[in-house]
């Protein structure tokens, strides 16, 4: 694909489609939308997006397609050198430091990447540790060879409990191994002037990476939170922001009809306001699966809000389910298709595959084997998400189909660019702010009084007036 992007003809081919026939009352009846509805509310859609484009400035993460061409040039010599003499990449990060990563990752990298010999991978292994079980964490230290890996440790804050206890153990493991040689073995990526992480990275001369200002974990992968690996990896990150931006230009029309992001906005406000409190993303593509992962947290941490911009308290939120198509067909669609009418299945469906695979032919004198001899799983693949979405569209439940021509660092680039503006649009029509996490907040300073950090005695002491629990109520 390398070049592709530069091509305008092949980036329009490349563009990413929003197919919402399926959320409207001509195809699911009574509980779906009515263009009237829509057309009438118009006036609200560009409510919205005038207040987006107005504050687009305070909005860092929107020029982050733009703005990072010496950030690039930075990443990819850093990149280059540790895939000469890495045999691992270690992502230290949780929440978007880290669903980010692995996101593009399975999109953009051979599936078992991991798995391949190192002359057919072409980059150093990746693990990224988005979590703190010290049975996870021992099974990560069998696995790496500490003078062949680099460690990328990436909190804005510098003060995320999980990724610097992480940080507090390979740092030990690398010094026991290599004395004063660890540091070059170890990558920050974080804020440039606030936090412990910065305090660490300037005191230990450690190759430093930075989070923008006004760029928030979930709308990171962008900046060089998600781009280091992704170079480490061989992934095309100019094509990656290339998308982004070509998507940028589709996200600042006006019209809500040919802005995908706001007319998707609108669409799953309008469902929440009709009690579509579940929002599903179900890619028929296992490159797309964790993207549904990633979506998760963009949508639940910036729309689930306690109170709304006035102070108001309004609980609003609407929960994000992941699916794989074909996969949950198998243990999801029953749900969709015939059970409550709350929710909105967005699919994601892919035109052309990158492989070809046919479906051999045998077992002819049973027809109900046989009808597939000949095939391609790419038939069949397209096949059943058509089908799953027509059984869900007769059963009268709203669904909507995102299309990717192919996938490729410029589609990806569109699609995550494409989710992160719809979530800002959403917040706006909700009258939230879409960019605070009050509510994880709130369980960082609990864990930090658990642990008797300095400063949080008043915390520590909520936690132990809070009511003692009763036996009778444990089975």
């Amino acid at each position: 694909m390398s070049g592709n992007y530069r091509d305008g003809a092949w980036r329009n081919a490349m563009r990413v489609r929003v197919d919402y026939n399926n959320m409207t009352t001509r195809f699911v009846g009574a509980r779906g939308i009515a263009p009237e509805e829509l057309k009438a509310a118009a006036a609200r859609w560009q409510g919205a997006f005038d207040a987006l484009e107005a504050g687009r400035g305070r909005m860092k993460w929107r020029e982050l397609p733009f703005n990072q061409a010496e950030v690039v040039r930075r990443l990819e010599a850093c990149a280059a050198r540790i895939r000469k003499d890495c045999e691992s990449f270690v992502v230290l990060g949780i929440g978007g430091s880290a669903l980010g990563p692995i996101a593009v990752q399975q999109a953009l990298s051979h599936m078992h990447y991991n798995e391949l010999p190192a002359d057919k991978r072409g980059g150093p292994k990746l693990y990224v540790a988005d979590n703190i079980d010290p049975e996870r964490m021992a099974a990560l230290i069998d696995v790496l060879d500490l003078e062949k890996t680099a460690f990328n440790v990436v909190t804005k804050s510098g003060s995320t409990s999980e990724t610097m206890a992480q940080l507090l153990l390979f740092t030990a493991l690398l010094k026991e191994k290599l004395g004063s040689g660890w540091r070059a073995h170890v990558v920050a990526t974080t804020d440039e002037k606030a936090g412990n992480l910065i305090k660490i990275a300037k005191a230990e001369n450690l190759e430093t990476f930075f989070v923008p200002d006004g760029v928030g974990g979930r709308f990171s992968e962008l900046c060089p939170v998600g781009l280091l690996a992704a170079a480490v990896c061989g992934i095309d990150v100019k094509a990656l922001l290339t998308g982004a931006a070509y998507m940028d230009g589709l996200c600042s029309i006006p019209d809500y009809r040919s802005n995908p992001a706001l007319v998707g906005a609108a669409l799953e406000v309008l469902a929440m306001e009709k009690s579509c409190n579940i929002s599903v993303l179900m890619p028929y593509a296992d490159s797309l699966k964790y993207i549904a992962d990633w979506y998760a947290q963009l949508w639940a941490e910036s729309l689930g809000k306690r109170v709304n911009r006035a102070g108001e308290v309004v609980h609003l939120g609407q929960t994000p389910v992941k699916a794989l198509g074909v996969t949950d067909q198998h243990s999801q669609v029953q749900l969709y298709a015939e059970g409550p009418f709350d929710k909105v299945v967005t699919f994601i469906g892919v035109d052309k595959y990158r492989v070809e695979l046919e479906i051999p032919r045998s077992f002819d004198e049973l027809p109900d084997v046989s009808f597939l001899s000949g095939r391609t799983f790419n038939e069949l693949i397209r096949s059943e998400r058509l089908a799953t979405e027509y059984a869900l569209t007769k059963s009268g439940h709203m669904n909507k189909t995102i299309v990717l021509p192919e996938v490729n660092a410029f589609t990806i680039g569109q699609l995550l660019y494409l989710f992160e503006m719809q979530t800002a649009f959403a917040g706006e029509l909700l009258n939230i702010d879409a960019f605070d996490q009050p509510g994880v907040e709130e369980g960082k300073n609990a864990t930090y009084a658990l642990l008797g950090k300095a400063g949080y005695d008043a915390k520590r002491a909520e936690l132990e007036a809070r009511p003692e629990k009763d036996g009778n109520f444990i089975a």
